[in-house]
């Protein structure tokens, strides 16, 4: 049965309050950490009562677990539009993955701060371990991927897919734990270059 339009804007309304709290929540946990934030913070970051908090999301873990999610898919969703428009190669594809996670929007202080927040509870929090792994799996298996087919394209011999997928990800965080902790001496450009030459070490006939 479709939607009348009052029942539309009643539905558009709950999602439109729930994507506010969540941000609310976002800038709570990169300015005072996840265990000091609480529902009275983000109800007043959100200029929200407590009660409108509680309504939508029942607890803080609920609230939490939520957080986490908004920001795995739309990390997600820009990995995926970032895989379909490169192209048309798989080095191409590659290098466009690699370098979006250093643009500004990414490498977006707050939204590192919140990421970093949340792997530091996953060996203590199931859900959010849950969340971390399926994300990591899903973005491991593609960069995987696409090394393999570089790797046969090139007949690259001495070292795996795998041995270049976790050292392009180990350099990845380095560089956002280096962006958050030192903001002022980090160096975007240096780090792209950084990048570029571990690609061109693995793969010199392709970059």
């Amino acid at each position: 049965m479709a939607a009348t339009p009052k029942t539309a804007r009643r539905t558009a309304s709950r999602e439109q309050r729930r994507d506010q709290l969540v941000k609310a929540t976002i800038k709570c946990i990169a300015r005072k950490g996840m265990g000091s934030t609480s529902i009275g913070d983000v109800a007043k970051e959100a200029g929200l009562s407590q009660g409108i908090v509680n309504l939508h999301f029942k607890s803080k873990d609920n609230l939490l677990n939520e957080t986490l999610r908004h920001i795995a898919d739309e990390y997600k969703d820009t990995f995926n539009a970032t895989l379909e428009n490169s192209g048309p190669g798989a080095a191409e594809k590659l290098l466009a993955l690699v370098e979006l996670d250093l643009r500004p929007s990414i490498i977006d202080k707050q939204k590192i701060g919140v990421w970093f927040a949340f792997w530091g509870e996953v060996k203590s929090r199931p859900t959010y371990r849950k969340i971390c792994d399926e994300r990591d799996q899903y973005y491991d298996d593609i960069i995987e991927g696409l090394c393999e087919t570089i790797i046969y394209e090139g007949k690259y011999k001495g070292f795996s897919a795998a041995t270049v997928a976790i050292s392009l990800n180990s350099i990845t965080n380095g560089m956002w734990l280096s962006s958050l902790i030192s903001p002022k001496s980090f160096d975007r450009n240096k780090a792209l270059t950084a990048l570029h030459d571990l690609l061109r070490s693995f793969f010199p006939k392709h970059f």
